[in-house]
């Protein structure tokens, strides 16, 4: 299985931007998908879930109302559009897989198994 990001880079705050992520090797469209992020000196958080039809979305309070998640099941794609950043939203962004086949997505999303990891994408916000 293969999870390559990509979108991240440096914005002003207030700015957008907009993460892809590409996941090869499995059936992409009945696996729960996820976006976490690690700042320096932090640990690991949740920011925002989907289910594998799309429909169900979870969202960390730290980002809800301006980041929107979504899943383009025909390409094996996950996006997280990113508005009105902030200096605080700047870390490292990771997509990732979770490990049930057809799992059902609820609100404790983030303590799932997430299998599969990309890389990561940096985003810098600066004021």
């Amino acid at each position: 299985v293969q999870v390559v990001e990509s979108g991240g880079g440096s914005v002003q705050a207030g700015g957008s931007l907009r993460l892809s992520c590409t996941v090869s090797g499995l059936d992409f469209n009945r696996y729960i998908m996820a976006w976490f992020r690690q700042a320096p000196g932090k640990e690991r958080e949740g920011v925002s879930s989907v289910s594998w039809g799309g429909v169900t979305k979870y969202y960390a309070d730290s980002v809800k109302g301006r980041f929107t998640i979504s899943r383009d099941n025909d390409k094996n794609s996950l996006y997280l559009q990113m508005n009105s950043l902030k200096p605080e939203d700047t870390a490292v962004y990771y997509c990732a897989t979770d490990r049930e086949y057809g799992g059902a997505l609820g609100k404790s999303w983030a303590r799932r198994d997430f299998d599969f990891w990309g890389q990561g994408t940096q985003v810098t916000v600066f004021s």
